[in-house]
């Protein structure tokens, strides 16, 4: 029990060590937008929706630590990949403006700069983080994970304690995807470091807000992160050394359209999406 734990140390010690990296190089990530005070600022809200047949989204077998990750008795776990509600909405789309120099000062919400591990799942799936700022992570699980950074970040964090936040810097902007080295080859989340305040992931119906919005025409974007497995990957288990394999997923989608911002009023966009 003394060597698990002193391994267990070490391997901490070694995350906070990679975290102190990270940071060292925040002062990198250069911004070219600019916070001002907004008059006469103008909203934009709608809806996310999908159109035509539900793709079957494949479950993958739970297949380690199963008292943990399925307290419920599951067998199998959805990858959160496509969520859409029973009116048609579709969750974790992000909704965002595109090319805007100036506006309000960041105000992301605290809940989508955040990361857990919990039941060997990411919450939330879908998070949004300012370039230069910190992904604060941790587990809530009471077994080993390892988060394996690829895109905008890289990175391989271990997490041998619970809920003991580690500190990332987002330097670059971009996304950053998300997946287990420990063998829980479902879990799954995206990161989107982003340069301006003008970003919102939509609910379980689909809906968004972009508040505070300079007036003025927009190019205004709708970003999912695709729903289809495209093939596997072998990659080892750094917990029990086993070679397993591991989902790759289909690149993310973009729907784009052209909105006007009037001082005061809510302008209202729909987005239809589907796999056509």
């Amino acid at each position: 029990m003394g060597e698990f734990i002193k391994n267990r140390r070490a391997i901490f010690g070694l995350a906070l060590c990679l975290a102190a990296v990270s940071c060292a190089g925040r002062a990198a990530g250069q911004s070219d937008y600019t916070a001002i005070t907004v008059g006469d600022a103008g909203t934009i809200s709608g809806i996310v929706r999908w159109a035509g047949p539900i793709p079957k989204i494949p479950r993958l077998p739970i297949t380690k630590n199963a008292e943990v990750c399925s307290p419920d008795g599951e067998k199998t776990r959805d990858l959160e990949r496509l969520v859409i509600g029973a009116d048609g909405g579709v969750a974790n789309t992000v909704v965002y403006l595109k090319n805007i120099s100036q506006g309000k000062a960041m105000d992301l919400p605290d809940a989508v700069q955040h990361l857990d591990q919990k039941s060997c799942r990411y919450i939330p799936h879908i998070l949004l983080v300012a370039q230069g700022t910190d992904l604060q992570m941790k587990s809530s699980d009471s077994v080993l994970h390892t988060i394996h950074m690829a895109g905008a970040a890289s990175n391989n964090i271990p997490f041998p304690f619970q809920n003991q936040y580690i500190p990332i810097a987002m330097r670059r902007s971009g996304v950053v995807d998300l997946k287990c080295n420990a063998g829980h080859v479902w879990m799954n989340a995206e990161v989107l470091v982003v340069k301006h305040p003008y970003y919102a992931v939509t609910d379980n119906h689909g809906f968004f807000k972009l508040t505070d919005v300079p007036p003025g025409e927009y190019e205004i974007e709708a970003w999912h992160e695709g729903w289809r497995i495209a093939s596997e990957q072998k990659v080892l288990d750094v917990g029990s050394q086993v070679e397993v394999s591991r989902p790759v997923y289909s690149e993310p989608i973009t729907w784009a359209k052209k909105v006007v911002v009037r001082k005061g009023q809510t302008s209202d966009v729909q987005f239809s999406i589907s796999e056509n």
